[in-house]
């Protein structure tokens, strides 16, 4: 059975710190019903007039937009042997884009299309300063929109507020710690960037997939009308299924967490190259450093000596970490 996820009501979120404190600090899913209600993008959907809404900020720029055809029923994904895809890529203007995707939006025999990740600083300026969250001021949104779909499984490497603006959106969602019973796809070969979980949308007892079936059922599930947004941390695992026939939904992404520049993925992609292949003790031996000093279950590594002892591992040293790792790396 399918789990649920936690609601938060819209309007107790007042503050960045509230919406770090009572959402983001649980690292959970979490609903925000009628977090968007109030936008008028929304409310311009809601009358009818979503294409004139979007036209009127259109900067008439070149976007990328999948078209696939009406057997897939806006399901995007492989092909058969994991070469390609099922769908075309192709470039059009913005506002062609949107002209076509509302002309056939609920058109049995059309082509389904979608247009996904735009900046709207980028292609629809004055979009943030009209349609925005008070408790997420600083951070840039993106766009998407297209006909009835269903993206694949996947993850993003920072956390992610999804606003559904127009139509319904379904989440499917999975904990990070299934990545194992996933099945995942190529890493560097990809629909949109990030790998996708294979198993999720697959038949119940595929032969391909058998750990799958253990964890099938232990989805979160939620389902996002207009003005409703979730919360997604990163590294969660999620499908979407836009479920209307014209759909579309305004994301957030930023890093939640940050104390600098530094990336956890490209950390994991480097020790990937540098510890992966190496002899299993080799490698469980690594893997207790990995604990003791970046996991920390146990606290501070130096926690037994005076703050003044710390070195590079005292607070306010990562630039000197930082500046070590790349003398490292250049071999200097």
């Amino acid at each position: 059975m399918t789990g649920r996820v936690a609601d938060v009501a819209a309007d107790a979120l007042t503050s960045p710190d509230r919406f770090r404190a009572e959402v983001v600090a649980a690292c959970r899913p979490v609903v925000l019903r009628g977090a968007v209600r109030d936008w008028p993008v929304r409310a311009a959907s809601e009358q009818g007039e979503l294409a004139a809404y979007l036209a009127r900020l259109d900067a008439a720029r070149p976007a990328e937009v999948f078209v696939g055809a009406p057997a897939i029923a806006g399901r995007y994904t492989y092909s058969d042997d994991l070469s390609g895809f099922n769908f075309e890529r192709r470039t059009m203007r913005f506002g062609e884009a949107l002209a076509e995707i509302v002309a056939t939006a609920g058109v049995a025999e059309a082509p389904t299309m979608y247009v996904g990740s735009l900046s709207t600083e980028g292609y629809l300026p004055g979009f943030a300063a009209e349609n925005g969250l008070a408790f997420l001021p600083a951070v840039q949104p993106r766009i998407w929109l297209g006909h009835r779909s269903s993206v694949a499984c996947h993850y993003d490497t920072s956390d992610n507020i999804a606003c559904v603006v127009a139509g319904t959106r379904r989440f499917t969602l999975y904990p990070p710690e299934a990545i194992g019973d996933l099945y995942v796809g190529p890493i560097d070969h990809t629909m949109a960037g990030q790998p996708v979980a294979l198993a999720v949308g697959s038949a119940p007892g595929d032969p391909r997939y058998p750990r799958f079936e253990a964890i099938r059922d232990t989805a979160l599930e939620v389902d996002l009308e207009p003005g409703d947004a979730l919360y997604i941390p990163k590294l969660w695992w999620h499908q979407v299924e836009a479920t209307g026939a014209l759909n579309v939904l305004v994301n957030y992404w930023w890093d939640a967490s940050s104390g600098g520049p530094d990336q956890p993925h490209s950390a994991m992609m480097l020790a990937m190259v540098a510890i992966a292949e190496r002899p299993e003790g080799e490698r469980a031996a690594w893997r207790a450093f990995f604990d003791h000093y970046v996991f920390r279950p146990d606290g501070h590594p130096l926690a037994h000596l005076p703050a003044e002892r710390h070195g590079i591992l005292g607070a306010g040293n990562s630039g000197r970490i930082r500046a070590m790792v790349m003398r490292l790396l250049r071999g200097v």
